[in-house]
């Protein structure tokens, strides 16, 4: 990363563009179903701070067998007049429309969110890195096939000289000071309503988890009795 490209280091809605790549349907199916509303609560919070901050965005998707083309509904209403570009390459970097639109931004640094993790996001990264960009990976708003597959292309992105970020921090750059009005009751709103769901799912969990508990108790009490009982019997 350049730090003479960022503001001392920091990302700005003026030095930096936001790609997702491919989070379609098809490449949902090897993210359970909790992880998957999350991922996309993310991919949806990093797009909206896109559009709040007038971020330069580009979308891509996979046209190939097996895949429709169709990007994720939270993509679609928020750029419902942007076209993605079609990949048949899970290396973005090698698709001549992706390069075009990337250099046509102007930009410098760029925030990639993408499914999955260890092929899409991490191929064109690492050349991106190369070729001298500043590259933020977005991590909770990308997913690879697997947890173990998630932390190996991370690791590898870091490793090269990546920075990960989550989608919320994006917004928080963004925004930076509350004396800037011009987004600031927005960007609260967002963030009031996210550590909201937040907590929900925090409490949603924890009562699964008692739930399991006590009834883990309560199975373990029934066989003792039964245990007890037969040996009366005896």
């Amino acid at each position: 990363m350049s730090v003479s490209s960022t503001d001392k280091g920091l990302l700005t809605p003026a030095n930096c563009a936001v790609i997702f790549l491919d989070h379609q349907p098809e490449l949902l199916c090897n993210v359970a179903n909790g992880d998957r509303q999350d991922l996309l609560d993310n991919v949806w919070l990093l797009a909206k701070a896109a559009t709040l901050f007038g971020v330069p965005v580009i979308l891509t998707a996979v046209e190939s067998k097996g895949f429709g083309g169709k990007i994720a509904p939270q993509l679609r209403e928020l750029f419902p007049g942007q076209t993605p570009i079609g990949l048949s390459t899970m290396n973005a970097w090698e698709a001549p429309a992706f390069l075009a639109a990337v250099k046509s931004t102007g930009r410098r640094n760029f925030l990639l969110a993408a499914l999955w993790s260890e092929a899409c996001l991490v191929f064109p990264a690492l050349q991106m890195l190369e070729d001298g960009y500043g590259v933020y990976a977005i991590k909770d708003a990308s997913r690879g096939t697997s947890p173990a597959a998630q932390e190996a292309a991370l690791r590898r992105f870091e490793q090269a000289g990546g920075v990960t970020l989550t989608a919320l921090q994006v917004l928080l750059e963004f925004q930076r000071d509350w004396a800037r009005l011009d987004h600031a009751e927005q960007v609260l709103a967002i963030v009031k309503d996210r550590c909201g769901a937040d907590r929900s799912r925090a409490q949603r969990h924890a009562i699964r988890v008692h739930n399991a508990s006590a009834g883990h108790q309560r199975k373990g009490s029934q066989r003792k009795a039964q245990q007890k009982e037969s040996n009366g019997r005896i």
